[in-house]
């Protein structure tokens, strides 16, 4: 066995998986930077109870499959463990995309620069409409094929249903650590946010369906949608 002395905290800190560790009152002593995320989402009491009702009945670690869901985090299993009546320890696992069943057919996609089609969508919207818009963008994302036309009249239809909120706020990045399986290859993934006060709804089945033919996921919430985009290369 090699006894050098190793600190793994680091490798732990930028796991893509959350890790929490609560002390036996439910406060938390440690968590990962993915954890930290996560409780954007999530109550800490919502995920000390979890921990509680899945924790092994001795000590010990327990992994258990189930399927969770915040917002855009989705788990598959969860391991729980402690060595002592003093601290409780929770991992989760992410689970993996999966692909649309719409088979990608690279060659009907234009090369596109993201930020730019983005830009032009929102200056079209703006001709109509006067409301207050932020908009945050990494200007590093790379280009990417997609069907230009579709997702045009995607980002329309999503700006319009926020058509009657004083302000909005747009933000594209780059899910550090995410991927989708596309022709079995790890595809990257960018995440298109749009959030306000407030939205109307009335075309929230058009905008699921555009989003799959776009071979895009797409979560739509009283005050935000959010995409997430295959970088298909």
């Amino acid at each position: 066995m090699n006894t050098i002395s190793i600190d793994f905290q680091p490798f732990v800190d930028w796991d893509n998986s959350p890790f929490i560790l609560f002390d036996h009152r439910g406060k938390i002593l440690y968590l990962n930077n993915s954890a930290e995320i996560l409780f954007g989402y999530v109550s800490k009491k919502e995920l000390y109870d979890l921990a509680l009702t899945y924790a092994p009945q001795n000590f010990g670690y327990k992994t258990t499959t189930l399927s969770l869901n915040y917002d855009s985090f989705s788990f598959y299993a969860i391991t729980v463990g402690y060595e002592n009546e003093e601290q409780l320890s929770i991992r989760f696992y992410n689970a993996p995309r999966t692909k649309s069943v719409t088979p990608v057919e690279r060659d009907k996609l234009a090369t596109t620069d993201i930020n730019l089609l983005l830009e032009a969508n929102i200056a079209l919207f703006k001709t109509k409409n006067d409301n207050q818009l932020e908009l945050l963008t990494d200007p590093d994302l790379p280009l990417l094929k997609i069907d230009q036309n579709r997702f045009s009249k995607l980002l329309r239809k999503i700006l319009e249903t926020f058509r009657a909120s004083d302000s909005i706020r747009i933000t594209l990045k780059l899910l550090v650590g995410e991927h989708v399986l596309i022709d079995r290859v790890k595809t990257p993934i960018a995440q298109l946010s749009v959030s306000a006060n407030g939205r109307y709804v009335d075309a929230d089945k058009e905008i699921q369906t555009l989003a799959e033919q776009c071979h895009i996921n797409a979560t739509l919430q009283e005050h935000t949608i959010k995409l997430e985009i295959p970088l298909i290369p």
